[in-house]
């Protein structure tokens, strides 16, 4: 309390949240094993239940409040997105992606829905697949934009791997994307890959005409 939370480390920080250790253990030792799960720190947000109730002295209420924690950090992102153009912060848009979706064990594949002004109206996690495909409906991501109203959309997934070079999949599925754009009158932005805090932006690598 005297010299603020900034103050603290890391496996400080998370004992605060578990309160407790347990027999022969204390909370600070607990938190090491926590974070011993992932490394760099980036990670944890990988971590499920599955994995934390394997730590003797983990039950389900700490669990879900270490889990609560990761969520809150990634809805704080996304707010910290809302009536933004996000083409002109699109730092703030990558770290909130990676955070989203960046450290599944699978491939999953997400798309934004933004507004006249760029902005993020909407976001859905449309396709989930095994570790290293997805397989992606475009009549699907279209027909939501069309629902809801969206002007442009941007496309996003993940490779489980780390490894964000785009495969020739990846690459013939954002031309369909941008075809398919083009006669629904929904412009397709970019296409974005993330992965353990990395990223692959279509459009920066003038892959997507401007």
């Amino acid at each position: 309390m005297q010299y603020g939370m900034t103050s603290l480390h890391t496996n400080e920080l998370l004992a605060i949240l578990l309160r407790s250790g347990c027999k022969g253990k204390s909370a600070i030792e607990l938190a090491d094993e926590v974070l011993a799960l992932r490394k760099p720190l980036s990670n944890l947000f990988s971590l499920t239940y599955g994995e934390l109730m394997h730590i003797k002295g983990i039950k389900k209420a700490k669990a879900l409040e270490i889990l609560a924690c990761f969520e809150l950090s990634r809805r704080i992102s996304l707010m910290e997105l809302n009536e933004k153009d996000v083409i002109r912060h699109p730092k703030s848009l990558i770290a909130w992606l990676n955070k989203q979706i960046g450290y599944h064990e699978q491939e999953h594949f997400l798309v934004v829905f933004l507004n006249h002004k760029n902005e993020i109206i909407s976001y859905q996690d449309m396709f989930i697949g095994q570790r290293n495909s997805c397989q992606v409906a475009p009549n699907e991501v279209f027909t939501q934009a069309l629902r809801i109203g969206a002007y442009r959309i941007i496309l996003v997934h993940n490779h489980p791997s780390g490894d964000v070079t785009p495969s020739e999949e990846d690459v013939m599925t954002t031309q369909r994307f941008l075809e398919i754009g083009k006669l629904c009158g929904i412009e397709c932005l970019d296409h974005v890959i993330v992965g353990h805090n990395r990223y692959f932006s279509f459009k920066e690598k003038q892959m997507i005409a401007s």
